[in-house]
């Protein structure tokens, strides 16, 4: 890094603590002016104009810092964070995902906000995709209701007497069927369910998001197990020495969870 640019971050970096983001963000701009190939200067200034909630800005300079820096943890947690804001769901979580594989290859202490941001952002897919099947339920239930009349109003012209009667009673019924159907698709996610044991991590309590198993098989929440191992490096349940590198992924565990939370939304509001 330049002089120049060195001396614009350092300023930056000052006004970014004391609070002052706008007048950091002018600073690492500078930064950037002066040496514009440091990957670290543009999530310095995502950051700041995450405080300011400056989304597209962010976007801009994640993406810049990531054709720089391809691997840059940073830049694809605050890129999510962004993305979350602009309800951008899948990308959000993709990129979250991104953040968390680097962060614990390299195992970082981010890994915890990252993971919980994951979750938030997963949480907030599901949401999105509820509220517009909400939306888009009452006027399909309306259109095919009015459908069904058309036909029974049709076929009713051609009876009358005693066929009639028996004819209207069996529309009528056809009609309360398909409207009970709409209703207990409405109702099902509002049901009280069980949030199966495996589901759960030892540790926080939390849904699993990415399990890793320990030499005796027993999975924990990534984030919770490398934050136990950073204060005691002994296996929760047998308190026998455990290291970061003794931890293998579950994929087999994590693709259940993922199934069981994207039939089953409401499981993040456990």
């Amino acid at each position: 890094m330049s002089g120049q640019a060195l001396a614009f971050k350092e300023q930056g970096n000052r006004h970014f603590i004391k609070g002052d983001y706008s007048a950091a963000e002018g600073l690492y701009s500078n930064a950037i002016i002066a040496d514009p190939k440091n990957p670290a200067l543009y999530t310095n200034r995502a950051l700041a104009r995450l405080k300011l909630d400056q989304w597209n800005d962010v976007v801009y300079d994640c993406r810049t810092c990531l054709d720089l820096a391809p691997d840059n943890m940073k830049a694809y947690y605050y890129l999510s964070q962004a993305e979350l804001n602009l309800r951008e769901f899948d990308a959000a979580v993709q990129h979250c995902r991104q953040a968390q594989t680097l962060c614990a290859q390299t195992e970082d202490k981010s890994i915890t906000n990252i993971t919980n941001h994951l979750l938030a952002c997963k949480k907030a897919r599901w949401q999105d995709k509820e509220r517009l099947r909400l939306r888009q339920s009452q006027p399909l239930e309306n259109e095919v209701v009015e459908l069904l009349e058309a036909k029974r109003d049709e076929d009713l012209a051609t009876l009358d007497g005693e066929d009639r009667k028996e004819a209207e009673a069996d529309w009528q019924k056809k009609i309360s069927e398909l409207r009970s159907t709409f209703e207990l698709s409405r109702c099902r996610n509002e049901k009280h369910r069980e949030v199966p044991d495996w589901l759960v991590d030892d540790i926080t309590f939390e849904i699993l998001v990415d399990p890793v198993m320990t030499k005796t098989g027993k999975s924990y929440e990534r984030a919770a197990i490398l934050e136990h191992l950073r204060r005691s490096p002994t296996d929760p349940l047998t308190r026998e020495p455990l290291q970061a590198s003794d931890l293998r992924t579950n994929l087999t565990l994590r693709q259940a969870c993922e199934d069981f939370v994207e039939e089953n939304g409401w499981a993040y509001d456990w």
